[in-house]
């Protein structure tokens, strides 16, 4: 199978025990996931079938819609409430003040990841030497909070919708949130909606995928990755540039420059890939390439 197929992922799972389900489900090895979400979260989680792997970093940079529930009150050491508590503190802010400070972190932003995170330093990862009970300064990387909406307020709880960009740990908004109000704060669940065109109502569990491939329905679910750039222009080539998009190469332009990113056709109609425009040379140059010898056969 050949696409990206939109799972479920439900709690207590790895993003890598998902991949490692759909393996035995579906009986190939080439999936890959598209980002990872804790094991305590729930929700959209893009999986990549066969040649359409290579868009798991494309999918990774996307923008990622969440609804979580901010408990104030409670500083926890992995800023969710399945952590161990470090402190408790009265919540004597009003909801107006909460709100705005939420607010606050609309747009572009400094943040510090937290140690309970898979990112490595010098090949070791944060979470590994947070359980040794080590703590090591991490550097604050950019991110942006795109849009946040305030859904309900019932203090100390707040329920938060938030789209953001990639590498945004939604712990450490609901931790920062509560440090800026001074009354502590950590994540008390996490629903992951969206990524990118995928949407939580058209998501998978990982039982109804197994139901689906049993009774030969599954295809119908998977985006192919042609369909995952319908928003690109298409070029259909001549038939004697065949052989050169056959063996990888750029396919010469001349005249009206259809889009800066095209979808590339052969002449039997096979889809080639993803090309990029490259305006000193007047051709477009392969960017991602999804077929298979097997195609032309």
């Amino acid at each position: 199978m050949n696409g990206v197929l939109n799972v479920y992922k439900e709690k207590g799972y790895t993003s890598h025990d998902v991949v490692a389900k759909l393996r035995g489900i579906l009986k190939q090895k080439k999936i890959g996931h598209t980002g990872t979400l804790d094991p305590d979260a729930q929700g959209v989680l893009p999986i990549c079938l066969g040649r359409a792997t290579k868009l798991c970093a494309l999918l990774t940079d996307k923008k990622k819609t969440y609804e979580t529930v901010l408990h104030l009150g409670i500083e926890t050491d992995t800023q969710d409430i399945s952590g161990q508590v470090k402190c408790r503190l009265p919540v004597e802010v009003s909801p107006q003040e909460v709100e705005e400070c939420i607010m606050s972190f609309q747009g572009d932003q400094m943040q510090i990841p937290p140690m309970y995170s898979a990112l490595k330093v010098d090949g070791k990862k944060l979470y590994e030497l947070a359980r040794e009970g080590k703590e090591i300064e991490r550097k604050p990387r950019p991110v942006t909070f795109y849009k946040i909406e305030i859904l309900s307020m019932e203090l100390p709880f707040v329920t938060i919708r938030v789209t953001c960009s990639k590498g945004t740990y939604i712990r450490t908004l609901c931790h920062d949130i509560g440090e800026k109000l001074g009354c502590k704060g950590c994540m008390e669940s996490l629903l992951r909606t969206k990524v990118d065109q995928f949407v939580i109502e058209d998501s998978l569990k990982l039982s109804k995928i197994e139901e689906l491939k049993a009774s030969n329905e599954l295809e119908k679910y998977i985006l192919s990755p042609e369909d995952f750039f319908s928003s690109y222009p298409e070029i259909r080539a001549e038939k004697r540039f065949d052989k050169m998009l056959e063996n990888g190469n750029p396919l010469p332009w001349k005249g009206e420059i259809p889009g800066e990113k095209v979808r590339v056709y052969h002449s039997k109609g096979v889809f080639i890939g993803i090309y990029q425009w490259q305006p000193k040379r007047s051709q477009y140059s392969p960017e991602a390439v999804f077929f298979s010898p097997q195609d032309f056969q």
